[in-house]
């Protein structure tokens, strides 16, 4: 698994399918998760920043199309629908609902990951030039494997393991994702990371960041270059991010 590997939500309430999907999609180095309905969809989709969705219309009780309206008011994650070969009416009300791609039953594997490959490519999101605007968030940053999910404040290590964060923590750490590979004075860190004067203070700057090094570390000397001190000028965030919107 590669370690900024693309995380792909299937809604499918067909066991056979949903594991025949996900082992497909996993083996081409992606991130998979499931869900059975609504109710999983959302859970997941709160607790995780997924990429895409790929979402069968038909989902026993459920209305699939209820649920690809629900994402588009609600989000811009892309989207492919898998109707039945014959349903013409879903495949266009779906790409009118503004789902990004369709698949039609019986598919192959390799079909669908071209489909999926293609619209995460037009999905994707380059990575900002210069200081980000302030208030300009994006909803999660991946780097080396970690992911931080700016809506729910989880950072996730790359075995998928939750590390809990201050609230100091997570806004330097955000601060950091928000100009990666950038020099930050401690200057610059107080104002992107938008803490009040009781949060930190210039002279404690350095334990927080201290601290944070151990949180996306621990004791890996390789994991502690991720954030280098840079003497006399401040900080970098010595690693690509990508930013998801």
């Amino acid at each position: 698994m590669i370690p900024n590997a693309a995380h792909i939500l299937v809604v499918d309430n067909d066991p056979l399918m949903r594991e025949q999907i996900s082992v497909y999609l996993f083996e081409n180095d992606m991130r998979v998760s499931t869900a059975v309905g609504r109710l999983d969809m959302e859970r997941i989709l709160h607790d995780h920043a997924i990429d895409l969705v790929l979402i069968d219309l038909r989902l026993g009780g459920e209305d699939g199309m209820q649920l690809v309206r629900k994402l588009r008011e609600e989000t811009d994650v892309p989207v492919i629908i898998v109707t039945a070969r014959l349903d013409e009416a879903d495949r266009v009300m779906g790409l009118e609902t503004a789902a990004d791609d369709y698949v039609t039953k019986p598919f192959s594997n390799r079909e669908l990951l071209a489909r999926v490959r293609a619209v995460l490519r037009r999905s994707q999101v380059r990575p900002s030039i210069g200081l980000p605007e302030r208030g300009a968030r994006r909803r999660a940053y991946r780097f080396a494997g970690w992911e931080l999910n700016s809506l729910t404040r989880n950072l996730t290590d790359p075995q998928g393991q939750r590390i809990p964060l201050s609230n100091a923590e997570f806004n330097l750490l955000l601060a950091f994702c928000e100009a990666p590979e950038r020099i930050l004075s401690r200057d610059q860190l107080l104002d992107l990371s938008r803490l009040h004067s009781d949060e930190i203070y210039n002279r404690s700057i350095d334990v927080q960041i201290f601290r944070l090094r151990r949180k996306i570390g621990g004791h890996d000397e390789s994991a502690q270059k991720l954030i280098r001190t840079k003497r006399g000028a401040g900080y970098l965030f010595a690693v690509p991010v990508e930013m998801l919107t």
